[in-house]
């Protein structure tokens, strides 16, 4: 039932913040490291975040049973708005209007990844080694224009080297 409510209330990359909300911080059945491992599993699996990040979750909380309905609740309401929307616009797609509110929708929707991006990675943005990953990957990728393959062959070598295991004295 929450992951149909989270389906119904967001959209987008917003999705995995209201995940996290629900999960971490409203019913306290994880814990945000727990919540950061999940999310980075579901990162590595192909298909979308937030959809594997469900699966991985519903899992967790309820086994097989669980992942299908949190998934089925998260991907129900977006699909069938979507669907909707593209019905509307398939009539209307000559329209002035039709443009103007696409527009206006992808500079909300970029401004609403800006703020779950900031949300999700809270505990990270004082650390400099994240910062500077932060900051490298956003050059390589709007300054550059470098595509996503190419950020991550450098990048993640970075990453690795800046965050790989350290002796213990």
């Amino acid at each position: 039932m929450q992951f149909l409510l989270i389906g119904a209330i967001s959209f987008g990359g917003g999705i995995i913040a209201y995940e996290r909300i629900l999960l971490v911080d409203k019913k306290k059945w994880l814990t945000p490291d727990q919540f950061m491992a999940y999310l980075a599993i579901s990162q590595t699996m192909p298909g979308l975040n937030s959809v594997n990040l469900a699966v991985l979750l519903g899992d967790h909380l309820r086994g097989v049973k669980g992942a299908i309905c949190a998934t089925l609740g998260l991907i129900l309401p977006g699909s069938l708005f979507v669907l909707g929307i593209g019905i509307l616009y398939a009539d209307n797609s000559d329209h002035p209007l039709a443009n103007l509110l696409l527009a206006g929708i992808a500079a909300a929707a970029t401004g609403l990844l800006a703020a779950i991006t900031y949300r999700i990675g809270d505990g990270q943005w004082g650390h400099i080694k994240s910062l500077l990953l932060i900051i490298g990957t956003f050059l390589l990728m709007s300054i550059v224009k470098l595509s996503l393959p190419w950020v991550l062959l450098i990048m993640a070598p970075i990453a690795l080297y800046l965050y790989r295991p350290t002796k213990s004295v």
